[in-house]
């Protein structure tokens, strides 16, 4: 149930002062009842036309709007306008690929390759890797979509020495995991993945059909074989508005069943590269 804070009575504090409800935090719980009376993906009404209706200022209406789409109550979309949020999609931590997760929740897959190019490993790539310091390393940048929706932009990195003509291979498989293992033998068996928070730079939200500015999720992911040896390093932004992860907890000494995830939260780190 939504308490509409504009018709609740001020609350008086500790020391006897009285609690002053901004006036844009009365617009919002407004805003939001009536999001909750339209269906998902349905349009919010103009800045300009809620501004008239509550009668204050543009400037007012857009903080609150502003502040639902970081909760993910509404979403905006670039250059068509607000609207409610969709349910928003999960992603197990775990091992698996964005084609199994998005058939498991009954959307179609796709991936749009953006970039594909060999790097020179730097000191901390050639540490993730297991590679030396200015070895070849192949970089692979995908925007991920589901049922035609861009959802994450996903950059990886292998070792061009230990996966020799990989970028040939994307071409046959439909997914990167299934291209290891077929025709390179290698089963990813664990994975260290690191969750942190962003605001979406020009060509992120460019890409991903949102606002500049607005919160993302950074995950960076290193993943590594049976045998312990890195396979790659994963570092992908995610909608914040469209996403949410969903982790499996044991009791410390408990059986873990491979392969597996360890979720690690960082502080934040533009250059993607886990701290923890």
């Amino acid at each position: 149930m939504t308490t509409d804070v504009s018709s609740a009575q001020p609350r008086r504090g500790a020391a006897g002062r009285t609690a002053r409800v901004p006036k844009y935090y009365r617009i919002k719980q407004q805003l939001l009842g009536m999001a909750e009376a339209l269906q998902p993906g349905s349009a919010m009404p103009a800045e300009r036309l809620l501004a008239v209706r509550f009668d204050t200022s543009r400037t007012t209406v857009r903080q609150a709007l502003q502040e639902l789409v970081g909760e993910g109550r509404l979403d905006r979309i670039q250059g068509k306008g607000t609207f409610v949020a969709q349910p928003k999609l999960y992603r197990t931590l775990q091992l698996t690929s964005h084609t199994e997760d998005m058939r498991a929740q009954g959307l179609t897959p796709a991936s749009q390759m953006l970039d594909v190019g060999e790097v020179p490993a730097d000191e901390k790539l050639a540490g993730l890797l297991g590679t030396g310091i200015g070895e070849r390393v192949l970089r692979i940048e995908r925007l991920r979509l589901a049922s035609g929706d861009p959802m994450a932009i996903e950059t990886t990195h292998l070792s061009v020495r230990r996966f020799p003509g990989l970028r040939g291979s994307l071409t046959t498989y439909p997914s990167l995991y299934t291209a290891l293992a077929e025709v390179y033998g290698v089963h990813l068996a664990e994975a260290d993945e690191t969750i942190e928070t962003s605001l979406s730079t020009p060509r992120e939200a460019q890409l991903l059909g949102t606002d500049v500015g607005l919160p993302m999720l950074l995950l960076s992911r290193h993943s590594r074989d049976a045998e312990g040896t890195p396979v790659e390093w994963v570092r992908s932004v995610y909608r914040g508005s469209r996403y949410k992860f969903v982790a499996a907890l044991r009791r410390p000494g408990g059986p873990v069943s491979p392969p597996s995830v360890r979720r690690r939260i960082a502080p934040p780190d533009r250059d993607g590269f886990s701290r923890a």
